[in-house]
């Protein structure tokens, strides 16, 4: 079969299955070949991989990764296109399609039945309204993946990889970065996808660490305390913790936690990197657990 990266042989599929584009499901499908096998290429995908690819569409990026990867796993979420997806991937026998969201897809078992209980390799196309659930939601439930390379809105990937002081850090940035060390691959035009999006895309890989680059006892109230911090950002560090709905420490301990993690009094939360957020985390969680100790003596 004529590969569907020819936008021909897309729009000649589209037409047979009378397919409408939905909007809900973020549906754009890649018509470029050249961005396909930078994807691929930046995925590292060799024959001894199991792929799980989210959201296959029509199949494009699916036939390339069936030729390169030793089987695929393609979860879709749209039943109108399995149909599609049955024809267009007949001539491949190591690929299963799963008709399911990937936000509530048992990612263990998939890997159990289909990688042996070794591990996976996300690659994706995201759909672009739904694209940090879907990241966030695989690093948080520690299932077996080695890495995820999926396209993003540009400024999304731009945001994952983003320093201290940057425009562009914030939350995001160091949620991914305490998981993943993120890698550009590629910038991808507007004109390699069917509908034309209204955004810039970019290609980017999260390589899962083993270990967090950060030693944190308390990982939770660390994320709780880089939410406050970003908030508001033109407020100081202490102002946005004291103001935190989330958390509940008072200003004047806000600011001793900050003086004892030896930040300025009067710093903002886009100065701090990662280490910096896990030290004022065990500072918060040491005053924790001197009140606990507190509590203890006077019963």
């Amino acid at each position: 079969m004529e590969k569907l990266s020819n936008p021909k042989k897309t729009i000649e599929i589209l037409q047979k299955y009378s397919f409408c584009f939905q909007k809900r499901f973020g549906q754009n499908f890649l018509i470029d070949e050249h961005v396909i096998r930078k994807i691929i290429r930046g995925a590292g995908v060799t024959k001894e991989d199991t792929v799980l690819e989210i959201g296959p569409g029509i199949g494009t990026l699916t036939q390339y990764l069936a030729e390169a990867a030793r089987y695929v796993v393609a979860v879709e979420v749209d039943k109108k296109l399995l149909p599609i997806l049955e024809e267009t991937l007949q001539e491949y026998d190591n690929v299963t399609v799963i008709n399911a969201d990937i936000l509530e897809t048992d990612v263990r078992q998939l890997a159990e039945q289909y990688a042996g209980g070794g591990r996976l390799k996300v690659v994706a196309n995201l759909p672009y309204y739904i694209t940090t659930p879907i990241i966030m939601g695989l690093f948080e439930k520690d299932v077996p993946v080695d890495s995820m390379t999926v396209m993003v809105q540009k400024e999304v990937a731009a945001r994952m990889k983003a320093g201290p002081g940057s425009k562009d850090y914030g939350a995001l940035s160091l949620a991914v970065q305490y998981y993943a060390e993120p890698y550009l691959a590629a910038n991808v035009p507007r004109n390699s996808f069917m509908p034309r999006p209204n955004v810039d895309s970019a290609v980017i890989r999260l390589t899962r660490y083993q270990e967090p680059p950060v030693q944190v006892s308390d990982p939770a109230l660390m994320f709780r305390l880089i939410r406050a911090a970003f908030q508001q950002r033109r407020k100081t560090l202490v102002n946005s913790i004291a103001n935190s709905g989330e958390l509940s420490f008072t200003k004047a301990e806000a600011a001793a936690a900050v003086e004892r993690a030896q930040l300025a009094p009067n710093i903002r939360g886009e100065a701090l990197d990662l280490e910096a957020f896990a030290r004022l985390t065990e500072e918060f969680s040491g005053k924790s657990n001197r009140t606990q100790e507190s509590d203890q003596e006077l019963q």
